[in-house]
């Protein structure tokens, strides 16, 4: 029998499904057995991702990581996008115009203008666009920041960090661009800044 080692977050939202998944799959393939092993975030965060992936055939890993293990050639790069044509978004979390990786402490050779020349002749929808610097701060969208990247892509942009009230999504309309697909209202609209139907009134002109 051949036993494949599998290592994720120490939560039933990922662990669960996992050993769930593994026994379903071990069912229907008596040769395979898939056993999984979980971890704290922090735990993720303490051990090189490199390291890890040398002890681990399968590992769920939150997307901050996901940049790294791809740069560092320490994952399979398996054909979404082929199999999923206009559905894959790939995650940009910017800093001063260079994407961060290593969740968000550790500055790639990156821009988002790199990431668009290597992705925007695939088959991905678009981008979900983030300025960390901003994110959760309820300090305003970063419209330069936006506006620049837009016009560099043919893709779509789905954008967050700072969002603070419908003004600023009255501000975003003014980007005319139809790519502009989305805008992330996480902080906002937990705290009571966003009016969901009043937003979406706003945005039906431009998302």
């Amino acid at each position: 029998m051949q036993i494949l080692k599998g290592m994720t977050w120490d939560h039933s939202r990922g662990y669960d499904p996992m050993v769930s998944t593994a026994q379903t799959y071990n069912e229907n393939n008596p040769d395979i057995k898939i056993i999984w092993e979980k971890r704290s975030l922090q735990a993720f965060a303490d051990r090189p991702i490199e390291l890890m992936a040398f002890d681990y055939d399968l590992m769920v890993i939150d997307h901050p990581h996901v940049g790294e293990a791809s740069r560092k050639d320490l994952i399979y790069e398996l054909n979404l996008a082929e199999n999923f044509k206009q559905k894959i978004y790939v995650a940009l979390d910017v800093l001063h115009n260079k994407i961060m990786i290593k969740g968000w402490v550790e500055e790639s050779d990156f821009t988002p203008e790199k990431i668009f020349q290597t992705y925007d002749e695939s088959n991905i929808r678009g981008y979900v666009l983030t300025d960390i610097e901003k994110d959760g701060m309820l300090t305003g969208l970063n419209q330069k920041m936006i506006s620049t990247n837009i016009s560099l892509t043919n893709k779509k942009l789905i954008v967050g960090g700072g969002l603070k009230n419908n003004l600023d999504l009255d501000q975003l309309r003014k980007i005319k661009s139809d790519n502009l697909e989305g805008v992330i209202a996480g902080k906002s609209f937990y705290v009571g800044n966003i009016d969901l139907k009043e937003a979406q009134k706003i945005l039906d002109g431009n998302a």
